[in-house]
């Protein structure tokens, strides 16, 4: 995942560390309600989902053991719409994640101590760093002024349009990534100014102790289940269930598609070079052409092509769907207890481009957790 949007999903903690005291440890996050960001709040950061997949998380929440095992269990029925919303557009996709950010919410109260529900709503809040302001509950909770919220509304929507203004540049300019900085940091010191003396002290209470948001790493969904379609090539029938444990190195490709033949040879070399350090590479080939759903077809060209990793061979587009998949191919990387962490569309190598590398480093990363 770009850096650059990694920013945008948590947001920097720059701003709390500026108007919390050190010292507090007042929680009053009970002060206001336990609900999802509504989806027209646009400028606030739909946080809470990644939140609660990172370990950090789980552990402030008291969650190990069977009562983890538990929660899992319905928390990836949440993630399914979650990660499959990420191809919507943005109006549709904030008004899945609010539905599912409040499914979320009622599953936590039923499963973990209103003290840690009420440090999560902490933790949440200080995630959208100076974006909180923005949310009603907020305003009111520390008596913001109708003028103060329009020149914190202001600022917002400056750093929005210097933020729009880099996503759709042609190429990475440096100038317009440079006024996106200068936006946020401008952004930052605003909210520092507007704010009066009571208001940061209970913005304090509000918040509660700090917590580092921006070194959370695993903030994605649980990847779903293989839908097994009876047809297999390569190798034997697996499942992910089956693969707790090891980094699983997920691939959705077609046999005659040009882009996914360049990248064969790296799947090849992952699973000879990878399977003894606790690797497992997975195919699943979703058919682009009539062809490409003749089952016979499919096992004779991964056949040829030497893959002896097992090929789910998706005749009905199932998981393809149930991953939301766009494009082929795409590598997804999925860490050992299920979580996908990071994924790739297109070819590893495009004009120089040394993904397959990249994602051999993710690999390390995960293999070392």
């Amino acid at each position: 995942m770009p850096a650059n949007l990694l920013l945008r999903v948590l947001v920097p903690f720059l701003f709390f560390a500026m108007v919390l005291s050190p010292h507090s440890r007042v929680w009053g996050a009970d002060r206001v309600g336990f609900d999802s960001v509504a989806a027209e709040l646009t400028v606030v950061p739909q946080n809470l989902l990644k939140l609660v997949h990172t370990p950090e998380i789980q552990k402030e929440l008291q969650l190990e053991g069977d009562s983890l095992s538990s929660f899992l269990v319905e928390l990836v029925k949440i993630d399914g719409p979650w990660w499959r919303a990420r191809i919507k557009p943005e109006e549709e996709q904030r008004k899945i994640i609010a539905n599912q950010e409040q499914l979320l919410i009622d599953l936590l109260k039923k499963s973990v101590a209103p003290e840690n529900l009420e440090r999560l709503k902490q933790i949440e809040l200080q995630s959208q760093g100076t974006r909180v302001f923005a949310r009603p509950e907020v305003v009111e909770a520390v008596n913001l002024t109708k003028t103060q919220s329009s020149r914190l509304n202001d600022l917002y929507a400056a750093t929005d349009r210097a933020a729009k203004k880099f996503s759709e540049a042609q190429a990475q300019d440096k100038e317009l990534f440079a006024n996106v900085k200068a936006a946020k940091d401008a952004e930052a010191r605003g909210v520092a100014e507007t704010l009066t003396t009571p208001q940061r002290a209970a913005l304090s209470q509000l918040v509660g102790p700090p917590f580092e948001t921006m070194t959370l790493k695993r903030i994605y969904p649980l990847a779903p289940e293989l839908i097994d379609s009876g047809h297999w090539a390569g190798a034997s029938e697996t499942s992910l269930a089956d693969n707790r444990g090891k980094v699983v190195l997920l691939h959705f490709y077609a046999f005659q598609c040009h882009n996914c033949v360049a990248n064969f040879g790296h799947y090849t070399r992952w699973h000879e070079q990878l399977t003894k350090r606790g690797v497992r590479v997975i195919g699943i080939q979703t058919p682009e052409t009539e062809t490409e759903r003749d089952v016979k077809k499919v096992q004779d060209a991964a056949k040829n092509r030497g893959f002896k990793f097992p090929v789910l061979i998706d005749l009905k587009n199932s998981n393809w769907d149930a991953w939301s998949n766009t494009m082929w191919p795409t590598v997804y990387v999925i860490d050992k207890n299920g979580y996908v962490r990071f994924w790739w569309q297109g070819e590893l190598n495009w004009k120089g481009a040394t993904v397959d590398k990249r994602i051999e480093n993710i690999v390390d990363e995960l293999l070392a957790e």
